[in-house]
């Protein structure tokens, strides 16, 4: 079982950068791949980015490539979303997610991760 829970959300202008983190429970993060998905009002949630157990291969979603780094360190259990080049059509809730079963793959899809987290609010401005 693992426990997620984001921070760094909040209201923010255009242009600004914010960063998000997931803090997660359990020894086992590390065997962990890790995503975050976002949700904006009246839409259905969308991948944003995912990340392999080590850390070394990463994907992106094609809105916020370019603009979006994920990363993570298993020593500290935390995953991380740094968010550059925030536009208004960034506004959502954020959360991030864990899949437990897939070696070597980074999914995409929301069904296919196992725990996930409260979510946190971005909010951008123009």
């Amino acid at each position: 079982q693992v426990q997620l829970v984001e921070s760094g959300g909040g209201l923010v202008q255009a242009g600004d950068s914010l960063r998000l983190s997931c803090a997660a429970s359990g020894r086992t993060f590390s065997n962990y791949v890790m995503g975050w998905f976002r949700q904006a009002p009246g839409k259905e949630r969308e991948f944003v980015a995912g990340i392999s157990w080590g850390g070394s291969r990463t994907i992106y979603a094609d809105s916020v490539e370019g603009r979006f780094i994920i990363s993570r360190d298993n020593a500290k259990n935390t995953v991380y979303l740094q968010m550059n080049s925030l536009k208004p059509e960034d506004t959502a809730v954020y959360y991030c997610a864990a899949d437990r079963h897939r070696v070597g793959v980074i999914t995409r899809l929301s069904h296919e991760y196992d725990y996930w987290g409260q979510g946190t609010q971005v909010t951008v401005s123009s």
